[in-house]
């Protein structure tokens, strides 16, 4: 077994193209191994800054030799009348290099049996590399210096061995060797001499190139860093990814910042340092404090230049926030209001001004419905979107809400309108909490179904490739709001009166609300199987999420075959019939009478566990049922009285779901 490395250094790539190259390479490496028939127990991809590397173990020196039957000219044009090759006959065994005692006939056809040698690994890799690289695709890619090709960026330098002979091969117009190179502070002559070294030999260069352990070691040593001062660091995954990506050799640097900074919104100087500088912000006791970490690249032991340079820079991003922030606050939020008169929701759809009126109206009716006080929730509507107008906002848009709220919290504004206008952008993401608040609930439901009612009014609604305004976060956004509340919404209502309040008036109802429920289907299904979900979807589950999910559960328990068989025998029996009329002096049978006795002493008024246990004690109604009655009588008054009795029977199945999709 052999092992194969591949290392192409290059000059700084753009942290959000490595992720996307490590999958690349693994899915392209795998793909033309497998296609070749080459065996191997493992491909790793590592990737720093500087370098993108493979290395494939446990590969076939050669491929095996595969045996390949050609079919030729038909019998009678391979052959003439003495039994000798004809032109044809002859051409085909000339095309394949063979005598005629190597071939034969089968199924009067003239055929070949040829064995094409095995490649050895070396010479596939030195054919088929070069291409699979360059094949990795990403944003922005460019020529460089004179060459045609395109990649993110030049390449620096190129290893490619396996084993510990080198396999010669050229990307672009760089040419491969022995020698990696080490950091930038560190050696630059670094002998590969064996691929299973690779990983050892570049940490003794201080390249940690896997980016597992390199991150693994960022989020070590800053805990580490910030331990020395008694704090604890914050990161969230997006900023572990890309200090992973822009550092080789990750040592921590701890660095103060003046604790003016800290009288500004929390958020703010937190995304300041985490967004918009990759640093680590440090909390003690619960509290933000004014240190923080930065990750450098460094290898030295002289660190105060490198503190006092990030101090520098996060210093005047502050500093622009602290002006932002004064300014902002000279007048209360009320006043930025008429302010949104001057920003465009979308085009058609009016402006965020005339947005904030929309929500007010279906924030009131939602609150209504409810039976829930709705001065805190009108107040949270007007207020909601205020803070766009706002100097901080415009700055750092990402907190538009959370600025919203300090500022309402100056403004004198009470707790629940504060909290209410911060959750209401709630949930940020798919994996972020709902809002914990009623303000921030009602608020949030309507401004996300407003959202997505003006997308679809406007002829805009999503594809696969695009997804306006985000509304499908927005329609997930609901759906998760009401579930994680228990709320009783209905979903449906507030989408018909949406559209209604829209300056443009479109009938989309339809296409709205399936979009809500399969965007509901798609988040059920990572719990529940999808075809419960869909049969339970035969009633509008957005009259009540909460209801809808019940009902999923209870049949997701469903073990009754003979349910199954009896309430699918129905469907079929009625396909689209409906008659409604039962009239009792047309049963023949004890059969129908006892059946309606049953089917009318169901109780809807329960649990559906409770239904469902009722739904399987008509069981041996419903079987006697079909063993004694023919449902299509000569008797048109029967027929019809017995498709009747038929009709209000699944009346009652399709109370707990569509059987024939379970």
């Amino acid at each position: 077994m052999s092992i194969y490395l591949l290392e192409v250094g290059t000059e700084e790539l753009p942290y959000k193209f490595i992720p996307q190259a490590i999958e690349q390479l693994n899915s392209g490496f795998a793909n033309f191994l497998n296609d070749n028939k080459v065996k191997f127990s493992d491909i790793k991809v590592y990737a720093t800054p500087r370098r993108l590397a493979v290395i494939i173990d446990g590969l076939d020196t050669k491929t095996a030799d595969e045996v390949k039957i050609v079919k030729g000219p038909i019998k009678n044009v391979a052959f003439d009348e003495n039994g000798n090759l004809t032109k044809a006959g002859e051409g085909f065994a000339r095309k394949n290099n063979l005598a005629k005692e190597d071939l034969y006939v089968e199924d009067n056809y003239l055929h070949a049996k040829i064995v094409v040698k095995g490649k050895s690994i070396a010479e596939l890799l030195q054919e088929n590399v070069p291409s699979i690289f360059m094949k990795l695709q990403g944003a922005h890619f460019m020529r460089w210096g004179y060459n045609e090709a395109k990649f993110s960026r030049p390449i620096k330098w190129i290893v490619s061995v396996l084993d510990n002979e080198e396999v010669k091969i050229k990307i672009i117009d760089k040419e491969s060797s022995i020698y990696s190179r080490g950091h930038r502070f560190a050696q630059q002559q670094v002998l590969i001499n064996n691929p299973k070294d690779y990983v050892e030999t570049m940490r003794n260069a201080c390249v940690i190139v896997d980016q597992n352990e390199r991150k693994q070691v960022i989020v070590e040593k800053a805990k580490e860093e910030a331990a020395k001062i008694g704090a604890e660091p914050y990161y969230t995954d997006d900023l572990l990814e890309e200090v992973t990506f822009i550092t080789e050799y990750p040592v921590p640097a701890l660095c103060e910042f003046d604790p003016r900074y800290l009288d500004i919104p929390e958020e703010v100087t937190v995304t300041v340092m985490a967004v918009h500088q990759r640093y680590f912000a440090l909390y003690k006791d619960g509290k933000l404090t004014n240190k923080f970490i930065t990750m450098t690249n460094y290898l030295g032991t002289e660190f105060e230049n490198i503190k006092a340079g990030n101090v520098r820079v996060i210093k005047a991003r502050l500093d622009d926030a602290v002006f932002f922030f004064n300014e902002d606050t000279k007048k209360p939020l009320i006043d930025y209001v008429e302010s949104l008169k001057g920003i465009t929701f979308q085009k058609g759809m009016g402006t965020m001004f005339d947005k904030t009126q929309r929500l007010i109206k279906l924030s009131n009716r939602i609150a209504k419905d409810l039976n829930i006080e709705s001065k805190d929730i009108e107040r949270t509507a007007t207020l909601c979107k205020a803070d766009l107008t706002t100097n901080l906002v415009f700055e750092f848009t990402e907190l538009q809400g959370f600025i919203g709220a300090d500022y309402a919290r100056v403004s004198g504004e009470n707790n629940k309108v504060v909290e209410g206008i911060k959750e209401h952008y709630f949930p940020l993401n798919a994996e972020s909490n709902t809002a914990k608040g009623i303000e921030g609930q009602i608020v949030g439901i309507a401004d996300k179904i407003d959202t997505v009612c003006a997308v679809f009014a406007a002829g805009k609604k999503p594809t696969g490739s695009s997804d306006p305004l985000g509304v499908r976060r927005a329609a997930l956004g609901v759906i998760r709001t009401i579930l994680d509340s228990g709320l009783k919404i209905n979903v449906d209502k507030y989408i018909k009166e949406a559209l209604q309040l829209l300056p443009v008036q479109r009938d989309c109802a339809d296409e709205v609300n399936e979009f809500f429920i399969q965007r509901m289907i798609i988040f059920l299904s990572e719990k529940y199987n999808k075809n419960i979900l869909e049969a339970c979807s035969m009633k509008n589950p957005l009259v009540d999420i909460a209801d809808y999910v019940e009902r999923v559960k209870v049949v997701k328990e469903l073990n009754s075959p003979q349910l199954l068989e009896n309430a699918n025998r129905v469907i079929r029996i009625l396909k689209d019939t409906s008659v409604d009329s039962i009239n009792e002096s047309f049963f023949k049978e004890s059969a129908e009478k006892d059946l309606y006795d049953a089917v009318k002493k169901l109780n809807d008024n329960v649990d559906y566990k409770t239904y469902l246990t009722e739904l399987e004690n008509l069981n041996p109604y419903v079987t006697k049922f079909f063993d004694d009655v023919l449902v299509m009588d000569k008797d048109e008054n029967v027929k019809k009285n017995r498709l009747a009795l038929l009709t209000l029977l699944r009346k009652k199945y399709d109370y707990l779901t569509d059987f024939s999709k379970v």
